[in-house]
């Protein structure tokens, strides 16, 4: 009985504290305590979801969760305020800029959220496809496709967004009826002026679907070779050998002939080209190639060849050839090769290297004499 009378004195106590705040105070500390209870709302449940995400065996949840972190907070803010809008004791003028920052505000929190969710599934599939094995056609077939419809879900967000933001402000709210309802005709007018910056945008699309190039794919461009290490919406960045980015208009990937080697598989033939005498003895310079070939960790074991390509009056074309398993390994495993071969010819077969033969009539001696000088 002594706890209730206390309880309810002190209630009484604090009901004749608030009939003697004014009401700014009174709607100021109802506006505070909506947010706090926002934010520890916040706090709480994405302290929960974190929890619950690192008990997952993956680390896609985590992405989702990470990203919508700062969006949701300020929507939970927003609701809070909402929800505590009626109460309030606002002028007839505060009370329209309170309509009109919400019509601004919800769509832009909306938006925001929704290109947050975007971001997070490409970085999902880039989570979850993984580019560093060695038959990643597949991780990278997804990588470029996420990310390229990716960035263009958010401009079309972003557009849609900004035109919600116009409808709510009825001064201008024409011109975001006009941006909805004309926006094929704006296109066109847009088109005109822009035309090549267009081109790009819709060659970008074409390639989301149709993949001539993917992330980490190996071409040559321009008579260069690199990898593709970005595709964006209107230009493509391509890694060159030596660090170099070389920056190529998204167009160009379908108007021009370019070489991929890796459309389908990473494996490549690579090749070295020899000129020996004609005499050389090519079935023990074949032995010594096939030993050199399996003794290389480079060498994937698919095939290798040692042939006479080509055949001149002083020469003999020699080709060798073996396979690799990327282009980066089939480059080294040519050279290494090359090595080898070279030096068993100049320790082991000096005879093997090419040579000028000449016929010189002596003047004392009337056989003809063959002189025979290397070249």
């Amino acid at each position: 009985m002594l706890r209730r009378g206390v309880l309810a004195g002190t209630m009484r106590d604090l009901q004749r504290l608030l009939n003697t705040l004014p009401p700014t105070a009174i709607d100021l500390a109802t506006v505070a305590l909506s947010v706090l209870a926002a934010l520890l709302l916040h706090a709480v449940a994405f302290r929960v979801l974190r929890r619950f995400a690192a008990r997952t065996p993956g680390s896609v949840d985590d992405v989702y969760v990470d990203h919508a972190w700062r969006p949701m907070r300020w929507i939970l803010v927003a609701m809070a305020l909402a929800s505590v809008r009626r109460p309030l004791r606002l002028p007839e003028r505060w009370d329209d800029l309170w309509t009109q920052m919400a019509g601004l505000v919800v769509p832009l929190l909306m938006g925001w959220f929704a290109i947050a969710m975007i971001r997070a599934s490409v970085k999902a599939i880039e989570v979850a496809t993984d580019i560093t094995v060695a038959d990643n056609l597949r991780a990278r077939r997804r990588r470029t496709r996420s990310a390229i419809l990716g960035r263009i879900a958010i401009i079309a967000i972003g557009f849609i967004t900004i035109c919600l933001m116009l409808l709510s402000i009825p001064s201008i709210r024409s011109i975001g009826v006009t941006l909805m309802a004309s926006a094929g005709l704006a296109g066109l007018a847009v088109g005109a002026a822009a035309q090549p910056a267009l081109k790009n945008i819709i060659a970008g699309v074409q390639m989301a679907f149709t993949e001539p190039i993917r992330i980490d794919d190996v071409v040559i461009i321009e008579n260069e070779w690199g990898r593709i290490e970005e595709i964006r919406l209107t230009y493509v960045v391509v890694r060159l050998w030596d660090e170099r980015r070389l920056v190529v208009p998204v167009s160009k990937f379908l108007e021009s002939s370019f070489q991929n080697w890796t459309r389908t598989t990473s494996g490549l033939l690579g090749s070295a080209f020899f000129w020996l005498d004609p005499t050389t003895n090519i079935p023990r310079l074949r032995e010594k190639f096939e030993e050199l070939v399996k003794a290389d960790p480079l060498w994937d074991g698919r095939a290798h060849v040692l042939q006479v390509t080509d055949t001149k009056p002083d020469a003999i074309e020699v080709r060798i050839l073996a396979t690799a398993s990327d282009a980066a390994r089939a480059f080294d495993l040519r050279c290494s090769l090359r090595e080898g071969m070279l030096a068993y010819i100049r320790d082991e077969m000096p005879e093997a290297l090419p040579r000028r033969r000449v016929a010189v009539d002596g003047a004392n001696d009337r056989n003809a004499a063959a002189d025979v000088t290397p070249v």
